[in-house]
């Protein structure tokens, strides 16, 4: 995928958030550092211009809450930036690969601790399968099957030099 295969997808997830909760009313979008928050920005740029209204997407660190946080090398830890209320809100997560479902899971403990939404969904990028929970996509730019072996690389402007979807043993172009 490249930079305007992106937008499209952006722009597509943004009218099916749109058309599933009836407007966007009682929608919060928060992005997953470190990918899913330039995807959320781009998600609530086509949603303001749907729906007419101002949508401000924020986002929601789970470093933290992550169950392999042993495991794994240690990342920075990102802001929790959450631009109103989430009680009896719709929550759209935003993130940029949906693998084992790990990630999520941290996202909704996290969210857990931040309020109760009424309702939360999911938007990625790519689905790639492979889950190790049950853990399913509300919104999917593109499903991808891969082996486990391979690995998955978005990059967006603003974060990246490059902005497009790699597949591969090392994922970069």
């Amino acid at each position: 995928m490249n930079a305007e295969d992106l937008g499209r997808v952006a722009t597509r997830i943004a009218h099916e958030i749109a058309e599933r909760n009836h407007g966007l009313k009682n929608v919060v979008l928060l992005g997953i550092p470190t990918r899913g928050v330039p995807f959320a920005d781009r998600i609530a740029v086509a949603l303001t211009d749907i729906a007419d209204q101002p949508l401000t997407a924020g986002s929601i660190d789970i470093g933290m809450y992550r169950d392999d946080i042993d495991t794994r090398p240690r990342t920075r830890l990102g802001p929790t930036n959450i631009p109103e209320d989430l009680d009896g809100k719709t929550v759209v997560l935003a993130d940029d690969v949906l693998f084992t479902g790990r990630t999520i899971r941290a996202a909704l403990d996290a969210l857990a601790d931040l309020g109760r939404p009424s309702a939360v969904q999911l938007a990625v990028v790519i689905d790639r399968g492979h889950r190790e929970l049950p853990i399913r996509a509300d919104f999917v730019g593109k499903n991808i099957p891969t082996s486990t072996s391979e690995r998955v690389s978005v990059r967006f402007l603003g974060v990246d030099d490059e902005e497009g979807v790699w597949i591969g043993e090392g994922a970069s172009p």
